[in-house]
C-alpha cells in the first residue's frame, strides 16, 4: 500500500475534483485555510482524547485510526494550499530540512 508523495499529491487532487462538482464555490486559499484549520482542531481534539485530557466514560475504541485520518486531513489541506499557489512541496519539504541541518551542522549537532 505504499505510495510516493508523488503519488499521494494525485490521489488528493482526483479527489479535490470530484468534491469541486458538489461544492457551491470553487475554493480559493482562504477556503482551504479555513478547512485546515479545521482540520487542525480535529487533530487537537483526537490528541486530547488520546492523552485523556477530557473525562471520557469507557475506553475510546477508534482513536487511534480517528487521529491517523486527522493527521491526513492536515495534510491534504497543506496540497491543497500549495497546489493553489503553485509550491513544489515535495521540494519545499527537502530544502527546509537541508536548511535545518545546516543550521544544526552550524551548531555543533
Amino acid at each position: 500500500m505504499s505510495k510516493t508523495f508523488v503519488e499521494m499529491q494525485d490521489m488528493y487532487r482526483e479527489i479535490v475534483k470530484r468534491f469541486n462538482k458538489i461544492e457551491l464555490q470553487d475554493w480559493k486559499a482562504e477556503g482551504a485555510m479555513i478547512e485546515l484549520s479545521k482540520q487542525v482542531g480535529e487533530l487537537a481534539k483526537q490528541v486530547m482524547v488520546k492523552e485523556k485530557y477530557y473525562a471520557l466514560t469507557g475506553e475510546v475504541t477508534d482513536v487511534d485510526e480517528r487521529l491517523g485520518n486527522e493527521m491526513a486531513d492536515v495534510i491534504a489541506q497543506v496540497m491543497r494550499l500549495a497546489d493553489y499557489y503553485g509550491v513544489d512541496l515535495e521540494k519545499a519539504f527537502i530544502e527546509a530540512r537541508e536548511d535545518e541541518e545546516r543550521y544544526l551542522i552550524s551548531r555543533g549537532v
